[in-house]
C-alpha cells in the first residue's frame, strides 16, 4: 500500500509541476511566472505531499512564525483528488511546530470551506476589521 509522504524540505519539491499547476491549472494563479513562483517558495515554508517520490500535492503558508500565518495554493493533483489527501495536508500544516500559538491562521477559499473547517477555520469573526487590495488579474499580460 502507498504512504502519502509530507514534507517541508524545499529540495524535495517539483517547481515545474507545482508552476504548470498554478500557472495553467488553479483558479487562482493562472499566468503567474515562474520567477514569482520560485520567489514565493523561497519566501515561505512549503509542505510537499508525495506518493512514492512523486509529488502530488503542494501548499505554501506565509508566515512570520510567531504570530501569524496564511495558507496559500493548496491544491492536490486531480487525479489523486478524493483519496484523503487534502486532509492529510492540512492535518500536517496545523501540526507544524513553527505554526503554533499563533494569534491569526488565515487563509482564502472559494470552495472548500468544509475541508477548513474540520481543522478550525471559521469565517472572520470581525469582518468589519479586516482590509485587503486583491489584484486577481495580476498575472494576466
Amino acid at each position: 500500500m502507498t504512504t502519502l509522504q509530507i514534507s517541508t524540505d524545499k529540495g524535495q519539491l517539483d517547481v515545474p509541476l507545482i508552476y504548470q499547476f498554478l500557472s495553467e491549472q488553479s483558479t487562482w494563479a493562472i499566468g503567474m511566472p515562474r520567477a514569482v513562483l520560485e520567489r514565493a517558495i523561497a519566501n515561505s515554508l512549503c509542505f510537499g505531499a508525495y506518493l512514492d517520490g512523486r509529488q502530488i500535492g503542494f501548499a505554501r503558508v506565509v508566515t512570520d512564525r510567531a504570530t501569524f500565518a496564511n495558507l496559500v495554493d493548496v491544491f492536490v493533483l486531480p487525479e489523486q483528488r478524493g483519496n484523503g489527501y487534502s486532509k492529510r495536508l492540512i492535518e500536517a500544516i496545523v501540526a507544524h511546530p513553527e505554526l503554533q500559538g499563533l494569534r491569526r491562521f488565515t487563509l482564502a477559499t472559494a470552495d472548500a470551506h468544509g475541508l477548513y473547517a474540520q481543522f478550525g477555520f471559521t469565517p472572520p469573526v470581525r469582518p468589519a476589521t479586516l482590509m485587503e487590495r486583491y489584484c486577481p488579474d495580476v498575472y494576466r499580460s
